[in-house]
């Protein structure tokens, strides 16, 4: 497959102060991908200027092999061919459901434009309610007409600025999924921008973690979890807390849960001092281990406990523990260390 888009070295402002810095980053056609960041990384700013609603102060952006946006130029965004769902989906209100999603079909004979809105709201499964108005529906369905609209036109990349963040966590979640699943089906090509990481892991195949205007590392969401290039991205993605440890020779990283092997960071001789990410789901309960750690505190999670443990030393760490396995607050908790994924850092360092 080709490249749809492609976003090189590219560099906003708003007046005087830089929003975002040397963002590069491709979609092959079909793709599900994802900026995930906080607020105020830029993520938004990258989407606008995509959309055509933002300048660039270097780099250009690239669609389907055509520069639509450089420092000297910028193609209309009515002339992009891009779909948009926006975070309060921005319907009309004194319009109905079938005069929203036919709103941007332009030149389209009366008979061919009723089948296709039809066919869209078939497709959301919404029909049989296109005589009704944007209060007459659900924020779940109001969400659904907003991307039968965008995709009603047939955008050559659909846009989607935090879609699911004014609806509840089951729905939001449920929606991602159906909304995946339509883009999957139809061959859509989509970027969306979200703070919230559970949205990135539920809808992409890639995702983009942004810090300060930058992309930190883009990859797959198991890679993000399980291989985070930066400590930004470990702090960022999951839960998890940092050993101290220390480099020994032969590739063996020493902290006082296990002595580990693995890979140092570059540049790290023995007896650098580093840190060790260690995830809830690396420290597994055993009845049968000789290591304990004191329960300080519990969060139930229905099918699992999340425990925080403190060791002998003060350090605090996570377990996830099945539910079945009921401990009391201030026990002794036999755990073991079971690391798949040996992530070390030095001194901010990226991983080697």
């Amino acid at each position: 497959m080709n490249n749809l888009l492609e976003v090189r070295k590219v560099r906003c402002q708003y007046d005087d102060t830089t929003v975002v810095e040397s963002v590069s980053f491709e979609l092959r056609e079909g793709t599900l991908a994802c900026l995930l960041g906080p607020s105020g990384c830029g993520k938004s700013t990258i989407l606008r200027a995509i959309a055509g609603f933002h300048p660039l102060k270097s780099g250009e952006i690239v669609l389907d092999g055509e520069a639509i946006s450089t420092p000297e130029y910028i193609l209309k965004p009515e002339q992009r061919q891009l779909g948009m769902v926006f975070q309060d989906h921005a319907l009309f209100p004194h319009l109905s459901v079938f005069d929203n999603v036919a709103a941007g079909l332009h030149g389209l004979p009366a008979k061919a434009k009723k089948a296709l809105v039809h066919s869209m709201l078939e497709r959301v499964r919404l029909n049989g309610k296109e005589h009704r108005f944007p209060h007459e529906l659900s924020g779940g369905q109001q969400q659904r007409i907003a991307l039968a609209r965008a995709l009603a036109p047939r955008p050559r990349l659909l846009l989607m600025d935090e879609p699911f963040s004014n609806l509840d966590v089951e729905l939001r979640e449920t929606l991602g999924v159906e909304v995946r699943d339509l883009l999957r089906d139809s061959g859509t090509t989509c970027l969306m921008v979200t703070h919230d990481q559970q949205d990135a892991f539920t809808f992409s195949d890639k995702v983009g973690v942004m810090n300060d205007g930058g992309i930190e590392q883009w990859d797959s969401a198991y890679a993000l979890y399980h291989e985070p290039a930066s400590r930004f991205v470990a702090d960022f993605i999951g839960q998890g807390v940092f050993l101290d440890g220390r480099v020994k020779e032969g590739g063996i990283v020493e902290t006082e849960l296990a002595t580990l092997r693995g890979k140092a960071p570059r540049g790290c001789k023995p007896g650098c001092p580093v840190k060790v990410l260690v995830r809830p789901d690396d420290v597994v309960h055993s009845d049968e281990s000789a290591m304990t750690a004191r329960i300080v505190s519990r969060n139930f999670r229905g099918s699992s406990y999340l425990y925080t443990l403190e060791l002998e030393s003060g350090t605090k760490i996570l377990s996830m523990v099945h539910s079945h396995h009921n401990h009391a607050l201030g026990e002794q908790l036999g755990i073991e260390l079971e690391l798949d994924h040996l992530v070390v850092f030095a001194n901010e360092s990226r991983v080697s």
